[in-house]
C-alpha cells in the first residue's frame, strides 16, 4: 500500500473531432512524465465534448483504450480519462481507469449534460464505480456529475474523487466552487481535470485543473489558459488521521438513489 500517491493531472488542448491527431498530441504531453501512479486526461480527451458519436465513437474496446494501456504500461500507472463508447447501438461518455497490467474498470457518466444537449446522443451510466490502486480507493466521475452532490456521496467507499471535464471558462466560478464543496463534505481528496482552449462550437476553456485537500486547501493547481502536466502528492495517512479527530462521516444519513 502506498500512503502517499503520486498524481499527475493532465491539462491540454484538444484538437476537434481528430482521434488519431489527440492521441499523437498525449503521447508527446506526456513523454516526459516519471515517478508518477496516476495520470488522469480531460473528458473525451480524442475529441473534444462534441455531440457526433455516430461518427467518432469508438468500439468497446477500442483504438484509444489500446493506446491508454500502452501508457499504463510505460508509464507502471493508473491511466484515467474518458472517451465517446460505442456498445452495440448505443453510446455512452464512459470514462476508462486503465492499470499496468492490461485490466481497466470503467465508467459511464451518469448525469448527461442537457443544456448542450448530450442526453440526446448518449445513454447514461447507472453504477458508479469505486476503483482501488496501491491502497487507494478512487471514485472517478465526469464533468456535470459535479453538480450532483447525492451521486458524488462518499459513502465510506473512498480516499479520492476526481472528475474529468469539459468545463467552460464562463463558469469557471461554479467549477472551483464545487470542487472544494465536493471535498470538504466528503471529507476525502477532490480533484478536476479540465481542457483549455476553443472547441468546435466556438466554446471557450480556461482549464482551471486543480487538486483540493479534505479540509479544502488548493493542493495544485494548473495556470490558466495554459497547456500543463501538474504533480501533486497526496498522503492517505494525513488522511485518516484528520477523519479519525472530526469523522463527520459517522453522522451522515442514509439514503438510497432512485435510477
Amino acid at each position: 500500500m502506498n500512503n502517499k500517491l503520486h498524481i499527475h493531472l493532465v491539462q491540454s488542448s484538444i484538437i476537434w473531432q481528430e482521434p488519431e491527431k489527440n492521441r499523437l498530441h498525449y503521447e508527446q504531453l506526456l513523454t516526459p512524465v516519471k515517478n508518477t501512479d496516476v495520470l488522469v486526461l480531460p473528458e473525451m480527451f480524442t475529441t473534444g465534448f462534441s455531440m457526433n458519436p455516430e461518427g467518432l465513437a469508438e468500439p468497446h474496446p477500442g483504438e484509444s483504450l489500446a493506446q491508454m494501456q500502452v501508457w499504463a504500461v510505460e508509464k507502471s500507472a493508473l491511466v484515467i480519462g474518458s472517451i465517446m463508447t460505442k456498445v452495440q447501438s448505443v453510446y455512452y461518455n464512459r470514462l476508462y481507469m486503465v492499470k499496468p497490467d492490461g485490466t481497466f474498470d470503467y465508467y459511464d457518466k451518469r448525469h448527461l449534460f442537457r443544456m448542450g444537449n448530450e442526453h440526446e446522443h448518449y445513454a447514461a451510466g447507472t453504477d458508479r464505480v469505486i476503483t482501488q490502486w496501491r491502497g487507494w480507493r478512487i471514485c472517478p466521475l465526469i464533468c456535470y456529475d459535479l453538480r450532483f452532490p447525492v451521486w458524488s456521496r462518499n459513502r465510506n467507499d473512498y480516499d479520492l474523487l476526481l472528475y474529468v471535464a469539459n468545463w467552460p471558462q464562463s463558469r469557471e466560478a461554479v467549477w472551483k466552487t464545487l470542487l472544494e464543496a465536493r471535498a470538504l463534505e466528503n471529507q476525502a481528496y477532490c480533484l478536476g481535470v479540465n481542457r483549455i482552449g476553443t472547441d468546435g462550437n466556438s466554446i471557450d476553456y480556461s482549464g482551471a485543473s486543480r487538486c483540493i485537500s479534505y479540509k479544502g486547501e488548493i493542493l495544485a493547481q494548473a495556470q490558466a489558459n495554459m497547456e500543463e502536466i501538474v504533480h501533486v502528492v497526496i498522503d492517505k495517512q494525513e488522511l485518516e488521521t484528520f477523519r479519525a479527530k472530526f469523522p463527520a462521516y459517522l453522522d451522515a444519513d442514509t439514503f438510497h438513489i432512485d435510477l
